[in-house]
């Protein structure tokens, strides 16, 4: 196949630029002689105009990349759509086909990390090693307030088993859980180490700690709802490091006051757009129900925080870049679940 740019010719315009981005991208760019134009703006209709003389861009997890985005990319000529991320709800893929855009994400990286730091909200939430952080700072050396109980022999539902999900369930393992799990396809390999597989309505009936690590579709959006709340045992905890939309925050917060729900932790959040990896300390946050869930002692909220691990965002850049790279000098990529269109 023909190259779809001149490879010596690439440049990309790179959405929502953090700091670290930079560091990560930076390492590797020379090696793949790519110009990379970083722009701190999420990419929607009214930043596209940041667009130069790019053809690629490349895009993060809120960044709005619906029909009309796509429409006025293919107007400036893009050519491919970089996610570095795993998630593509954000990317309306018809309309890049459509306007022969190819697209393209990060499917795998680091699972231990979303894992790891699924478990460790469960032990903050449980152990309250925050709030001992804290009230020893001020020489307050009291007990009271931080009991929590043992995750031995406590049952724990995973919904969603991929790479994720499998990880996951290794370190509960560890911690002589018993564990539920539901996926649509039951992966026989987990099942001979002593997971679970059964449907939603029993794990929500029977888990005292849910964890989600599945992703966010129309099957899946707002998955955590009133209805799905009222079966789950009182005082039930309940972690998302996936993706925001899978909890129904308004339910949620219902769920929250009346003590059905005795512990949340959230890395995502349905609104976050609008405010994670920005530092807003110094204004005044208009999302009410993100306040809300703030206020609650038992919620524990970090901004989307789960992947940011050294070889994470190893693999995320060299995966982003070596994607770009094949599109340019072939029609596939050698990792068939990173070629989206």
């Amino acid at each position: 196949m023909e190259a779809l740019i001149d490879i010596q010719k690439t440049r990309i315009a790179f959405f929502s630029t953090q700091p670290y981005d930079k560091v990560f991208f930076d390492k590797y760019t020379t090696d793949f002689n790519f110009d990379i134009n970083y722009i701190e703006s999420q990419l929607n209709n009214k930043t596209v105009e940041l667009i130069q003389d790019e053809t690629i861009v490349c895009v993060f997890v809120n960044d709005v990349v619906d029909a009309e985005v796509i429409e006025l990319l293919a107007q400036k000529k893009i050519k491919i759509i970089a996610l570095r991320c795993a998630g593509f709800n954000n990317v309306d893929l018809e309309a890049a086909k459509n306007h022969d855009i190819r697209v393209c994400r990060v499917p795998s990286y680091s699972p231990e990390a979303f894992a790891e730091h699924a478990m460790a909200l469960i032990l903050t939430l449980n152990r309250k090693t925050h709030k001992a952080y804290n009230r020893v700072r001020e020489q307050n050396f009291s007990l009271n307030g931080l009991l929590g109980f043992d995750l031995h022999g406590k049952t724990i539902g995973i919904i969603g088993t991929g790479n994720i999900g499998k990880a996951f369930a290794k370190i509960v393992k560890g911690f002589g859980c018993k564990i539920l799990a539901f996926d649509v396809v039951v992966d026989s390999e987990m099942e001979k180490k002593g997971v679970i597989f059964t449907d939603l309505e029993s794990i929500f009936k029977q888990a005292e700690i849910i964890s989600l690590h599945c992703p966010l579709n129309e099957q899946t959006k707002h998955l955590i709802d009133e209805e799905a709340l009222s079966m789950m045992k009182k005082n039930v905890m309940i972690i998302n490091t996936s993706r925001g939309a899978l909890i129904n925050t308004s339910d949620i917060i219902q769920a929250l006051k009346n003590g059905k729900v005795g512990y949340l932790g959230i890395d995502v959040y349905e609104q976050e757009e609008k405010l994670f990896f920005r530092d807003l300390s110094d204004d005044i946050i208009q999302d009410d129900e993100i306040q809300r869930l703030m206020s609650f002692p038992n919620v524990l909220v970090t901004a989307h925080q789960a992947f940011f691990t050294n070889e994470a965002l190893t693999q995320i850049a060299l995966t982003t870049l070596g994607n770009i790279e094949s599109l340019l000098t072939k029609e596939d990529i050698d990792n068939k679940l990173a070629l989206l269109a």
